[in-house]
């Protein structure tokens, strides 16, 4: 066999430039991978680029086949010990970590260096099946052009790396057009662009439907985004800002739990109130129920309400969903209801909270009426003196009566779930609505936005002059917490997340132009999805536009481009 060419990639060793430009691209690509990695994983993939960079610089050797089949090996089993798999997602991209590292400590000439590239570009489009943000596409981008610069070095070996950085920078300039036409042209299909079938089971935080002692608190210390709302027109006020989620219906003396489910298509009547239209940006919660302002008089395509109230979709949202809402704000509700619902919220487990129990039948005997009942609970709310806090002493089996007579401190779920006992004790129909009350209003763009740390619980009680009423006991004992929110009602606001803290409010104006930017790149960019693009081919005059369409489009943009360049 005759020698290799002295210019063939092969026999052309790799150089210290060289390697350092594949070593820093590796590493913005790798990093965030590494944080999600196993530790022992990241701490050998790290040794082995050590090594390499150590063996081009003092000119040790380079480790053997055999040595490097081993480590392999190890890396396999070792993966394989942590996940139970070789495959899937999460364990193939921390496998393609480890063999990065092995690849690079393997690379003696341009050959092998160009294979380094080309896996350091996988592993780039792997961190979009974990998070598209703005962030992390930019840092992306900044990969992708050291790669791109690293190539081109490879090509010209004796050119100084600023030249070689801006032929890298026009090549890109040149491919942008096109990738943009891709982006647009491309045919869509439903669902996320990034997503896996495995990532509807990922775990994302949110409302449940169950409700213990503790359960919301430890959801209000979470800044994680809920969804955002953009109105037409004025806001509503802040006491009209109850979004209803899961209602619960059964208690077992602790827990509540949502009860069986009627679906119906259509929104039951409501007298007079407030109407406001608006949209939803719903962040994925892997739940089937999406959030509305009371009380909802549309539905979403694809949804239906519920026969407690709020609105359920055909499917659990594993994806940031849109959808437009009515909704008609402090109205009179319908008065009729069946027999068995409310027998079903008038049920208690025997054997608990006794002191309240006698409370209850004190307030029965004394009133003339169910509303009576309830008047005479939201005063013992009032005046009670009940602590709100974001760290509720634990409590033992009579939950209730530790809290009214003991504890006397709770979060909104120990509000709720104690009024609503009470109710039921004193033959009230009642149960627990929870959801997110209030909201942050971006002066930037005028989007209400609410995170995690608004989740919230309130109480409706059935009155047979006026159907169900929502009583939200936190905001009769604590009324700050209706009017200014979770940062000004909770006095120790170092318990806060961060942002929410009243000491910060130039940290979040700061917060404000971000998310704004956010919004407009989930609408723009992670939004664009099937049906804006039969809107796009529409407004090019084609209405019908099928897949074929999208193609000799595609087709014919990218020969226009090619004949541009």
């Amino acid at each position: 066999m005759s020698a290799a060419h002295p210019l063939a990639p092969e026999a052309r060793a790799v150089s210290a430039r060289d390697l350092a430009g594949l070593l820093v691209a590796l590493a913005i690509v790798a990093v965030p991978h590494a944080l999600r990695a196993p530790w022992w994983l990241t701490l050998l993939t790290a040794a082995l680029c050590a090594w390499r960079m150590l063996a081009i610089t003092s000119g040790a050797p380079l480790p053997g086949r055999s040595l490097l089949l081993v480590v392999a090996a190890a890396a396999v089993f070792g993966v394989w010990v942590e996940y139970g798999t070789i495959f899937g997602r999460v364990a193939g991209i921390t496998l393609l970590l480890a063999f990065s590292g092995l690849k690079l400590l393997e690379t003696r000439n341009h050959r092998d260096a160009s294979v380094a590239v080309f896996l350091c570009c996988f592993l780039l489009m792997t961190n979009f099946l974990y998070t598209q943000g703005i962030a992390e596409a930019a840092l992306m981008c900044v990969a992708l052009f050291v790669l791109t610069a690293t190539l081109v070095g490879f090509g010209a070996p004796q050119r100084a790396w600023k030249a070689n950085a801006r032929s890298a920078a026009l090549l890109l300039a040149h491919a942008a057009p096109a990738a943009l036409v891709l982006f647009l042209l491309f045919p869509r299909v439903q669902g996320p662009m990034w997503g896996l079938p495995q990532d509807a089971q990922s775990a994302v935080t949110g409302l449940s439907d169950t409700m213990s002692p503790g359960n919301i608190a430890e959801l209000a210390l979470s800044d994680a985004l809920a969804f955002r709302a953009e109105f037409e027109g004025a806001l509503p006020p802040p006491r009209l800002r109850y979004w209803r989620g899961p209602v619960l219906t059964d208690f077992d003396g602790r827990t509540w739990r949502a009860g069986p489910l009627l679906l119906e298509r259509t929104a039951r009547p409501t007298r007079g109130g407030t109407p406001f239209r608006y949209t939803v940006t719903l962040e994925p919660h892997q739940r089937p129920w999406l959030l509305a302002l009371e009380s909802a008089a549309e539905r979403p395509p694809q949804a239906s309400f519920s026969s407690d109230g709020h609105l359920l979709a055909a499917t659990p949202v594993r994806t940031r969903l849109r959808y437009s809402m009515l909704s008609i704000a402090d109205g009179q509700p319908e008065l009729r209801e069946d027999r068995y619902t409310l027998d079903r919220a008038r049920r208690l487990p025997e054997g608990f909270n006794p002191k309240a129990r006698q409370l209850a039948g004190e307030w029965r005997r004394a009133s003339a009426s169910d509303a009576e009942i309830a008047q005479r609970a939201i005063e013992y709310f009032r005046t009670a003196k009940l602590a709100y806090t974001l760290e509720p002493p634990l409590l033992g089996a009579d939950s209730v009566d530790e809290f009214l007579f003991t504890t006397q401190a709770g979060f909104c779920e120990h509000f709720s779930s104690a009024f609503a006992f009470l109710m039921r004790a004193a033959g009230v129909p009642a149960r627990v609505v929870t959801g997110y009350l209030g909201g942050d209003p971006n002066p930037v763009d005028g989007i209400l936005t609410l995170r995690q740390s608004d989740a919230h619980a309130w109480t409706e009680v059935y009155l047979p002059q006026r159907g169900w009423v929502r009583i939200d006991p936190t905001a009769a004992a604590v009324p700050s917490r209706l009017a200014a929110g979770l940062s000004r009602a909770i006095p120790n606001a170092a318990a806060l997340p961060l942002m929410m803290r009243p000491q910060l409010d130039w940290l979040r104006g700061m917060r404000h132009n971000w998310e704004a930017l956010v919004h407009q790149w989930n609408l723009v960019v992670l939004g664009y999805n099937p049906e804006r693009q039969r809107a796009l081919m529409s407004w090019l005059g084609r209405p019908r536009a099928d897949w074929r369409d999208l193609a000799a489009a595609l087709l014919g943009s990218m020969c226009v481009l090619a004949l541009l360049l």
